[in-house]
């Protein structure tokens, strides 16, 4: 992510450079304004092998997964963010922002790691999307290495916390009732050379 040059803007001056062009992502917070980093092969290969791994697994059910492309309002991060993938079981629910469409009920999140946003990603991007009531799984998968942090919302209101790192272990989707093989996430992934080997198993975090 790469801030603006303009150092403030106004809601309404960050929804006309977003509907200014369709080739660029931009996000907003509190005035400041950045662009959306452009993508590596590992990430786009991941990002297009879970969506695809969802589609296959919903069959003749009322599901739906959205690409990158596919805002979402969310209420304690105003007025909508772009995650990686996000998925529901159900009817999609809409709202539109000036042109700009949001949806506002996404079951699971899935946020593809990169070194820039990792942090974000697992800390206060994570915070944010608690306020959107419908949000009950997270997934952080990492780019680095066989790499699956799954995040579930429990009736009381904390969340389980599982790593897989196995690439024959499976993970459930318990939002969307279906499992997807860590082999399916990570198929024709090349990993960097100096990424660490993994650790198989998995743990389960209160």
């Amino acid at each position: 992510m790469s801030a603006l040059p303009k150092p403030i803007y106004t809601l309404e001056e960050y929804l006309e450079l977003e509907q200014s062009t369709d080739e660029i992502r931009y996000e907003f917070y509190d005035g400041e304004v950045w662009a959306m980093a452009g993508a590596s092969d590992a990430h786009d290969r991941i990002q297009g092998n879970v969506f695809f791994a969802l589609r296959s697994k919903f069959g003749g059910r009322k599901c739906r997964a959205f690409l990158a492309d596919m805002r979402v309002k969310v209420p304690a991060f105003p007025p909508y963010r772009y995650p990686d993938l996000q998925a529901l079981c159900g009817e999609a629910k809409f709202e539109f922002l000036g042109r700009q469409e949001m949806l506002l009920n996404p079951n699971l999140i899935v946020e593809i790691l990169s070194t820039s946003t990792e942090a974000f990603d697992r800390g206060s991007k994570f915070t944010y999307y608690k306020s959107i009531e419908s949000f009950s799984e997270y997934l952080l998968v990492s780019t680095e290495r066989p790499n699956v942090a799954q995040f579930i919302k429990q009736s009381d209101g904390s969340w389980k916390h599982y790593e897989f790192n196995d690439l024959n272990a499976k993970v459930k989707i318990e939002s969307l009732e279906c499992e997807i093989e860590m082999r399916e996430i990570y198929e024709e992934v090349i990993f960097p050379p100096d990424s660490r080997p993994p650790i198989y198993g998995i743990d389960a975090i209160n």
